[in-house]
């Protein structure tokens, strides 16, 4: 038999509270918020200092469920007799269990069906977040399902339904409130990702039978993609690195008004100028880094001295699994002119942080990595650098769009890396590897622009072959040979190679009425060969020799002379019209 309780549970000990002894016991008296007075008795904790043990307001039900196993059952009732109704519920499910009328799993799901959504979709948030799930993708997991189970009606479990969500993404497909335009493809599918993890959560968590979610269809994100990205030119890229390195010093020095407005005039402190072209500098190795290596934007920003190699062969870097979207902690080679390029800017970082007697003192020479601590940044990469991006292309003069509508983002470094990997001939499979990624489709389709490919010049690296003589040149050439004399086997010899097989010729392979009469004489070749006087339908190999007439002494096969109108010229009849 079940019953219901207030569980009790300890406490810190209570700001401003006395201790009293009451029936040789002693209590905690205090007022709370309210002003009103309380008292609850004293305990010790595990570290020693003193706690106060209080009793819950609400009541636990404890009952046996249908196996037999002791379970306590929060009932959220502060009432006693709304407790004991809901221990009621409770132990009639568990008699059923035992009964056979319910399973085991249906008793479960049936706890769960009057908790709010909520409740869940924050059980699933601490589920991501025990798994290692990054930070940014579990805060846009749970935005995106709070706002499905507000718009969608689904406050309970028993809400949640395939029809609601598709037809909430169709109306997104039209209009969104919130952007006050269409939901792109891609939008719609991060929704439909979201409720199909969530609800495969709540299946083997055994709090549902079957996943909801699991028939929506998918957008065609590629019929509907708002943001297609282009990979830039090299001429292109290596315009981008130049404007980044000079424009923070240009725009310092160019004057703003006056008789010398655009000019490159004003006057600037050396430690402004030092400043500035330390700037620039960084921000071109920012985008030759990403270009080179396609890292993406947090991988980069969050790569400290540490994770770099730069004095092995080949050099390399190593990313921290934490911050790595796929969470494998990568290592990624580097291009040796890079490498030197960071080695030099390390050693100046270095430099910089001695002069300033910044972090450097509070390590030992021993813990220093080329000369600066371990968890020191490569580089410091600036929130706004998509608009510091925008600026740059404005002032290379390198379209932010292209003709069909492409365009160019901090994202487009990435797709570059991908596209020069293609245009130099690395074969797929390493491109892969290189771009990080779980397909080749990814990696060839999507990250790869086939404008930038050198098509034309892949089909001129193709072998070349010849077709030599054709039917007519090969009768030409065999008439010249004749007419010079040469002999009737050295001329029949030139055709054979071009001449079409003759059906009324001996030995073609087919149906073929055979009529011969061996001769007294007949050397061994024409012996073996099978002679009857009907059809015959066998076929053998088909070779040259064996449609050829038979020659023994200028005789054919019947001992008669071998007339001049059989000559190889005169076979030039039975070629096929080429």
């Amino acid at each position: 038999m079940g019953h219901v309780k207030r569980k009790t549970f300890t406490r810190p000990f209570p700001a401003g509270a006395e201790i009293v002894s009451k029936k040789g016991s002693e209590y905690a008296e205090w007022l709370d918020r309210n002003g009103k007075k309380q008292s609850a008795p004293v305990t010790t904790g595990r570290d020693g200092s003193p706690r106060v043990r209080v009793e819950a307001r609400t009541y636990t039900a404890i009952y046996r469920d249908g196996r037999g196993i002791t379970r306590e059952h929060a009932t959220g009732c502060r009432a006693k007799r709304s407790a004991e109704t809901v221990l009621a519920k409770l132990e009639q499910e568990a008699e059923k269990v035992r009964s056979g009328i319910l399973s085991a799993t249906e008793s479960e799901m049936a706890k769960h069906q009057n908790a709010p959504v909520s409740e869940h979709i924050d059980n699933y948030i601490d589920h991501q977040t025990a798994k290692g799930v990054n930070s940014q993708r579990v805060k846009n997991t749970r935005s995106r399902l709070l706002r499905l189970a507000d718009e969608c009606n689904m406050h309970r479990l028993s809400d949640m339904t395939g029809d609601a969500l598709e037809r909430w993404l169709l109306d997104k497909a039209e209009h969104d409130d919130r952007t006050e335009k269409p939901m792109g493809a891609g939008a719609r599918n991060g929704y439909r990702e979201a409720a199909i993890g969530f609800g495969n959560w709540l299946v083997k968590k055994k709090r549902i039978k079957t996943n909801p979610f699991s028939e929506v269809p998918k957008a065609d994100a590629k019929a509907d993609c708002r943001r297609k990205r282009r990979a830039l030119h090299d001429s292109e890229l290596q315009k981008l690195l130049d404007v980044a390195r000079c424009r923070p010093l240009q725009e310092a020095m160019t004057v703003r008004r006056g008789k010398n407005k655009g000019q490159l005039k004003a006057n600037i402190r050396p430690e402004v100028r030092q400043r500035l072209e330390r700037l620039g500098r960084e921000r071109a190795l920012i985008y030759k880094t990403m270009a080179l290596t396609g890292l993406r934007k947090k991988e980069l920003a969050t790569l400290t001295v540490d994770r770099l190699e730069l004095d092995v062969e080949p050099p390399h870097l190593v990313l921290n699994p934490n911050n790595e979207k796929n969470r494998e902690g990568n290592a990624i080679p580097i291009r040796s002119d890079l490498a030197d390029d960071l080695r030099v800017w390390l050693r100046d970082k270095a430099e910089e942080v001695r002069e300033s007697n910044g972090q450097s003192g509070q390590h030992s020479e021993e813990e220093l990595i080329y000369g600066l601590p371990p968890d020191t940044l490569l580089f410091d990469v600036p929130t706004g650098l998509l608009r510091i991006l925008n600026l740059d292309l404005k002032a290379a003069g390198i379209p932010k769009k292209d003709s069909r509508g492409r365009t160019v983002d901090i994202h487009a470094l990435r797709h570059t890396f991908g596209t020069m990997l293609s245009a130099a001939g690395v074969r797929p499979r390493t491109a892969q590897e290189a771009m990080r990624h779980s397909t080749l489709d990814l990696t060839m389709n999507v990250y790869t622009d086939p404008a930038l490919l050198d098509v034309a010049g892949a089909i001129e690296s193709l072998p070349s072959f010849t077709l030599g003589e054709g039917p007519a040149a090969a009768v030409e050439s065999a008439t010249a040979a004749l007419k010079e004399g040469s002999s009737e086997d050295e001329s029949s010899r030139l055709l054979a190679p071009v001449l079409a097989f003759n059906m009324h010729r001996s030995g073609q392979s087919g149906s073929t009425p055979v009529k011969m009469a061996v001769p007294d004489a007949a050397p061994a070749e024409l012996l073996s060969r099978a002679v009857k006087s009907c059809y015959d339908n066998s076929k053998g190999p088909l070779s040259i020799a064996d449609n050829e007439p038979f020659e023994s002494g200028r005789l054919d096969l019947n001992q008669r002379p071998l007339r001049p109108e059989r000559s190889a010229l005169s076979r030039l009849s039975y070629a096929p019209i080429c």
